[in-house]
């Protein structure tokens, strides 16, 4: 009986979306004058809820050419959008708004892709420590995070004070690769304060019973409970997945006025390590045995936020960054 009723309910979804919906849309277009497409630029603000609507038309639309608009190069949207225009016989003269918000949103779709592909590359490429200029940017993250004390050896126990697993943390970018690293050196740079006290707070002592001499020894094994870099590692994972599962769109076409680039996920990096230390702190883990358990309840609450349209996680930074984000 639920196989036979599961059957019905697909039989009625495909009839409603193959029938029914574009009887529906042809009937409304007659009635208002105006295609799907201008009736969702008309009707919903610049941001996610507009960009989703747009998305979704093209991907269903029964037209190739429209379809093929969502996979179009950066530099093709211009010419893309002309041909839309035609297509559904739309005057630009009389609608010179309409063709500037579906420019806005197909760039912002195409910009989505590239920025998957960006991120991607970036997560395969390994670090070679042969490569001078992963060298320089690995050297780099401990200056921004250590810049009173220098580093005795490019192999040392020294990388354990900023939170790495062993001598060398080349072998600690075997699953982001140099996204990783890019992420951290980024926090590093551009919300310094910030990464320093994050630093700070997860070598601290949890518990008042540890005396000052264990304290000046740096005993990691009662701090406060997880490690620097591992955990920008691992946060820079869940930011991954959350960029390729595609829930990362609501918040970037909100805050990315058109094309979302690199900076614009570092810079949600750098909110999610801020989000999940104060989350870390709040959750009072006994130890780091838990990071998988505080993990998994941060990633879904992180989820739970990207369903609101509306939502846009807003990082912490600079003056001289904050105008780099539309709020």
């Amino acid at each position: 009986m639920k196989h036979f009723l599961r059957v019905v309910s697909q039989f009625l979804v495909f009839l409603y979306c193959k029938c029914l919906w574009r009887g529906l849309k042809f009937v409304v277009r007659k009635l208002t004058g105006r295609c799907e497409l201008q009736r969702i630029c008309y009707n919903n603000k610049q941001g996610a809820r507009r960009t989703h609507k747009i998305e979704s038309s093209l991907r269903y639309s029964k037209n190739e050419s429209l379809q093929s608009a969502l996979s179009v190069h950066p530099d093709k949207v211009e010419k893309t959008i002309d041909d839309i225009m035609a297509l559904k016989r739309i005057n630009p003269d009389t609608n010179p708004q309409l063709g500037i918000s579906l420019q806005a949103c197909l760039l912002q779709i195409v910009g989505y892709r590239s920025l998957v592909a960006e991120v991607e590359k970036l997560r395969r490429e390994p670090y070679d420590c042969e490569n001078n200029e992963h060298e320089d940017m690995l050297l780099k993250l401990w200056k921004e995070l250590c810049p009173d004390t220098p580093l005795t050896g490019r192999i040392s126990k020294q990388w354990c004070e900023i939170g790495f697993q062993g001598s060398d943390p080349k072998t600690d970018f075997r699953g982001m690769g140099l996204l990783g690293l890019h992420n951290l050196l980024y926090f590093a740079e551009h919300d310094k304060a910030t990464a320093l006290q994050m630093l700070s707070d997860s070598l601290q002592p949890k518990h008042n019973e540890i005396n000052k001499p264990d304290w000046e020894q740096k005993n990691i094994d009662k701090a406060i409970g997880y490690s620097f870099a591992i955990v920008g590692i691992n946060i820079t994972d869940l930011a991954y997945s959350l960029l390729v599962s595609g829930a990362l769109k609501t918040h970037l076409y909100n805050v990315a006025p058109e094309l979302p680039s690199l900076m614009h996920f570092q810079q949600t990096f750098c909110y999610l390590m801020q989000e999940f230390h104060a989350f870390w702190v709040e959750e009072d883990p006994s130890d780091i045995m838990e990071f998988n358990r505080v993990r998994s309840k941060f990633h879904r609450r992180v989820l739970k936020q990207l369903k609101n349209p509306d939502m846009a996680l807003c990082p912490h930074f600079t003056a001289s960054d904050l105008t780099l984000v539309n709020l």
